[in-house]
């Protein structure tokens, strides 16, 4: 079995003019597929907006700068996650179909396992 990451994409605008009826909604979905996947899922959460964001970059020369902000101003944020673990990226990628996403889509992508010890 390996672990993918499910990376949760949406227009955070569409989400917020929805209403606390839209919140409520997404949040049973988001429960329900929970409970439909419960053996598969291994963490997740939501994040909080893109607008809470600050990006780290190193240059070429070594430079680091620490900005206000996403890496990249764009109409669908990263709002969440699920951590699943899948037996290869076609289960992984039938258990995405099923992440509630009204104004975007899902990301899927394999964890790679480092070995941090040496």
């Amino acid at each position: 079995m390996a672990e993918y990451l499910v990376l949760i994409y949406g227009d955070e605008k569409a989400v917020g003019d929805g209403g606390p009826a839209l919140w409520e909604q997404l949040h049973k979905e988001h429960v329900a597929f929970g409970q439909a996947h419960e053996k598969s899922i291994r963490g997740g959460n939501a994040l909080q907006a893109a607008a809470t964001a600050t990006s780290v970059r190193r240059d070429s020369d070594g430079t680091v700068a620490v900005t206000d902000g996403p890496f990249a101003e764009t109409k669908e944020a990263l709002g969440g996650y699920y951590l699943i673990e899948a037996k290869d990226l076609d289960e992984a990628l039938a258990i995405a179909r099923d992440v509630p996403t009204p104004f975007g889509g899902v990301e899927v992508r394999p964890v790679q396992v480092l070995d941090m010890s040496s």
